[in-house]
């Protein structure tokens, strides 16, 4: 997911981003607590290099959150407390984001899935487990779930990337070339060095740069989490950690999604979709296009739930991308479907 200010065309159409979050339909708490200001437990997995791990509850299967391209552990803030009343849960920070030590390699999907293993290795959280990936961390839950099939029980994508939705949408506009395509993405991805190259040298409060690179904070967190957030927005670690996972995503991971691609069986998998809403303002011929686009993204949701025979795909009315902050009741239901149907195959 790509936030704040910077969304543009080429995230829109490549990324599905979706600023909006709007306010649930059950009245809930702001976000907060010491898991979403502090580290909460930093494990191992690499030398000496750690991950920020936060647990809360008992039981089998083990529920792991998987969040969107850089995105912190508290997205989940609402869902996971809810489910770890029935049965573990787990939100991890992945390299360079929120309290977990910086990247050493490339944050590519494999390599995000290597680091996950290691992480739950370590820190002793044992099999099954359910999988709860959202947007590019479906990539990454889809991959791990391929790599180690006899851990993963049942899986819940929460508006997931896809690794044709580039290629697809680009079918939608065959006008534009290849290299009309790439300098569009080079343009893009350029803004996200401008500010890793800032952050270098170090970001001053209220100046152009700054202002650029400052990511807009989810009004569902309190004031003190928004604080922690946007401090390790601003450092280093998580502009080396945004730009390799957007480039990553672009040149690396969607091959490892397709070399991997295969059936899943009949484990259990739910596949949530936002439901968009276009804007007023502009013209029917964009309003076309937006249309194309949103099919298109339902009908890669479609068919990554037919890769289990028990797959099942379902809009989400009301929710923009972040479904887990619009709708945390839709989430948890999900959630709560698949270890129901987990009990119906046992």
């Amino acid at each position: 997911m790509i936030k704040c200010c910077r969304i543009s065309s080429m995230a829109t159409i490549l990324l599905a981003s979706s600023l909006a979050v709007n306010a649930s339909e059950i009245e809930r708490p702001l976000i907060d607590g010491a898991p979403y200001i502090k580290p909460s437990r930093l494990v191992k997995v690499d030398g000496d290099r750690k991950l920020n791990l936060y647990c809360l509850g008992e039981g089998s299967p083990t529920i792991i959150f998987e969040s969107g391209l850089t995105e912190p552990i508290n997205n989940w803030g609402w869902v996971q407390p809810s489910i770890a009343k029935s049965t573990k849960a787990c939100s991890y920070d992945r390299a360079g984001v929120g309290f977990s030590d910086p990247l050493t390699r490339p944050a590519t999907s494999e390599n995000i899935v290597d680091d996950l293993y290691r992480l739950l290795k370590t820190a002793k959280i044992q099999p099954p487990y359910v999988l709860v990936g959202h947007s590019t961390g479906g990539l990454s839950a889809r991959l791990f779930a391929h790599t180690y099939p006899d851990e993963v029980v049942a899986m819940v994508l929460v508006d997931p990337s896809d690794e044709n939705q580039v290629t697809e949408s680009r079918k939608l506009n065959p006008s534009k070339t290849q290299s009309e395509w790439q300098s569009e993405l080079n343009a893009f991805i350029q803004t996200q060095k401008d500010c890793l190259n800032q952050a270098k040298l170090g970001f001053v409060e209220g100046t152009e740069i700054h202002t650029k690179c400052k990511f807009e904070q989810y009004k569902q967190l309190s004031n003190a989490v928004q604080v922690a957030t946007d401090q390790f927005q601003m450092r280093l670690p998580f502009w080396q950690a945004q730009v390799s996972e957007l480039e990553n995503f672009f040149l690396t991971s969607e091959e490892q999604l397709r070399k991997a691609r295969r059936s899943f069986g009949d484990i259990p998998l739910i596949v949530l979709t936002e439901s968009r809403v276009p804007p007023e303002e502009i013209s029917t011929k964009a309003r076309a296009e937006w249309q194309a686009r949103y099919d298109l993204w339902k009908k890669l949701h479609v068919e990554q739930s037919k890769l289990s025979r028990r797959g099942i795909q379902k809009v989400v009315p009301g929710a923009g991308h972040h479904i887990m902050l619009d709708k945390p009741e839709a989430v948890e239901e999900a959630i709560n479907q698949v270890l129901k149907m987990l009990d119906t195959k046992n």
